[in-house]
């Protein structure tokens, strides 16, 4: 997985983690849930990359085999 995606998915955690304390804070149900979300994604995203960097793996493990 590329940095990129990391630190995009991480900004989008800490985003969803801000919008749910200041829900809470203030009283805002509707800016919790949202925080809620956008932290969920977040971690939806990271495993859908952890699969695609486990797929890129075994695939060049299998391809690093074929040229020995």
């Amino acid at each position: 997985m590329g940095t990129d995606d990391r630190l995009s998915n991480a900004a989008e955690d800490l985003t969803g983690k801000a919008k749910e304390g200041w829900g809470k804070a203030t009283d805002n149900e509707q800016l919790e849930a949202e925080g809620k979300m956008d932290q969920g994604k977040a971690a939806v995203k990271d495993k859908v990359e952890d699969v695609k960097d486990a797929a890129a793996e075994k695939f060049n493990d299998m391809t690093d085999n074929d040229h020995k």
